[in-house]
């Protein structure tokens, strides 16, 4: 690590960020609409997104700081165990094709701002409904924080904000000022900002890649050097050289298929994509934003390089940061830096934005204030993003960040339990609404405590994501033992109440909703979100 404050690299840092800065105030005025004062217009752009917009809004939502940081570093620190992320994200959008325009179809009908809003009226259930709103935003909470690890890790190998014996407030200073503009551009334009930033974000990352991937091959001898010493260095340490250990088979699969099921639960990617004009806009991603993955197999082959380059840091999180400051020139280090410093702005607004619509919609409308009009949600909705970026600063400020990655794993175990509400409302009405809510505690309540066992050498609790599969002995994802057990429960569950006549709730859709377009979506479509198909 080079001494002191990289002053070259900081300069074309604070230059692209104070550029995203002033285009994140300038968001406000981008495609304006006549009525500003709702959920549509703050919290979903409008629902106005084109194919291009869409896709690099999705995009910037999904491939973050955690992109950048998170899953090379795991690569350096374990080895080819990492590359868990590419195939999960291939696996991914088959997946999605079947059920996102179908998701998106019903909510332009209804006016349904989140996949709480669905649940609701799918299932008629408050308390279903409840219980999808919560993990949401429980499961964002460490997301927004696993951003802001990125920006202070690309501020501690800059050299900005002291040491660690440095007075704390001093030390962080540099984070809360990003935070700071932050939360105030998202505050003033919603999911504008973030949607007109990503273009910024995604051509910077993309010109890193393009960069990395042959500049520092060539300065280190080629990928034969680069893979010799990962596997060098992963034979000594007994971690089964550049493929997992049989041992390990078993975790890098269900982690890979869990995270797959998961991605798409989270309320930040269900706010991007009905952001869109039309269901055809969807479609059309599903099909693009595998560009995405190429991308992820190329990132995360930087693990491998940072040990070829002998990179050596105790916290993995810096690895990436660091290797970039050793390979390349200072101007194009601070380039690299403002890649994943907006490449963590981008989906912390997005974030915490969906986590705000889930408080305003489906606890502070639902249950506090049912007569809410647009304008209030609005308000609420302004007042908790900014919440929710103070809790995951907090968050961030008082943790260990070394497993900062854990926590967001934690995320994933709890959002996969809703994907029998929200993925099998979508095609079905058999299961019954209190199954379901047995089964999301089930799996809620496993998950939770099942991760709470795992120990680490940093950490006694909350160690890691992988434990035995009960019944069958292997290692493997918590996440994924806890979705079977979900679901498990909830057909057990169905079977009984519906012996026993259970009362069911009242399914506001129809067949049709499902399918329809922008053209086809009726009068509900134009009314306000406070008013379109609130049959309760």
């Amino acid at each position: 690590m080079k001494d002191g404050v990289n002053g070259v690299a900081l300069g074309v840092f604070i230059f692209f960020f104070l550029a995203v800065t002033v285009m994140g105030f300038l968001a406000a005025r981008w495609r304006r609409a006549d009525d500003e004062h709702s959920l549509d217009e703050w919290g979903l752009g409008g629902r106005s997104f084109g194919t291009w917009v869409t896709w690099f809004l999705l995009g910037g939502d999904l491939y973050t700081a955690y992109t950048f940081v998170a899953v090379p570093a795991a690569i350096y620190a374990a080895g080819a165990a990492g590359f868990f992320a590419v195939p999960y994200t291939i696996l991914v959008y088959p997946l999605i094709f079947t059920f996102l325009p179908r998701l998106w179809s019903v909510s332009h009908k209804h006016g349904y701002v989140t996949t709480s809003d669905f649940v609701r009226g799918r299932f008629g259930s408050k308390g279903l409904s409840l219980a999808v709103a919560v993990t949401g935003i429980l499961a964002t909470m460490p997301y927004i924080a696993l951003q802001l690890v990125g920006i202070q890790a690309v501020l501690d190998v800059m050299g900005v904000g002291g040491g660690e014996n440095t007075n704390w407030f001093v030390k962080d200073l540099p984070l809360l000022i990003a935070f700071g503009v932050l939360a105030a551009y998202t505050y003033s334009s919603g999911l504008r900002a973030p949607a007109l930033i990503a273009f910024v974000k995604d051509t910077l990352i993309y010109i890193v890649i393009a960069v990395a991937i042959i500049y520092i091959p060539i300065k280190l001898g080629g990928f034969d050097e680069i893979f010799k010493a990962a596997s060098d260095k992963y034979t000594a340490a007994g971690a089964g050289g550049l493929v997992p250990a049989e041992a390990g088979q078993w975790t890098y699969a269900t982690l890979a298929l869990g995270s797959a099921l998961a991605l798409f639960m989270y309320p930040h990617s269900i706010t991007a994509t009905l952001s869109s004009r039309s269901r055809e806009v969807i479609r059309r991603n599903t099909t693009i934003l595998p560009l995405y993955s190429l991308m992820l197999g190329l990132l995360a082959l930087l693990g491998f390089m940072a040990i070829a380059a002998g990179v050596k840091v105790t916290n993995g999180q810096l690895a990436i940061p660091q290797l970039f400051e050793n390979m390349f020139p200072d101007w194009f280090a601070g380039v690299a830096f403002a890649a994943i410093g907006i490449g963590a702005l981008v989906p912390a607004a997005i974030m915490s934005i969906a986590a705000a619509n889930l408080f305003t919609r489906n606890i502070y409308k639902d249950f506090i204030k049912p007569d809410a009009t647009p304008q209030q949600e609005t308000r609420v909705s302004k007042l908790v993003s900014l919440l929710v970026k103070v809790g995951a600063l907090v968050f961030v400020l008082t943790m260990d960040k070394t497993v900062a990655i854990n926590f967001q794993l934690l995320g994933g175990i709890w959002i996969l339990q809703t994907f029998p509400a929200l993925v099998g409302g979508l095609f079905t009405r058999w299961f019954h609404r209190w199954a379901l809510l047995g089964g999301w505690a089930v799996g809620m309540l496993y998950g939770t405590l099942a991760a709470y066992g795992v120990a680490s050498p940093t950490q006694k609790h909350f160690g890691g994501s992988s434990k035995e599969i009960p019944g069958i002995g292997e290692i493997g994802y918590i996440g994924l033992t806890a979705f079977v057990l979900n679901v498990v429960v909830s057909v057990v569950l169905t079977f009984a109440l519906r012996a026993f006549n259970a009362p069911d709730g009242v399914d506001e859709t129809s067949p049709e909703d499902y399918t329809a377009d922008a053209g086809d979506a009726g009068v509900e479509a134009e009314l306000p979100p406070a008013t379109a198909g609130s049959t309760h």
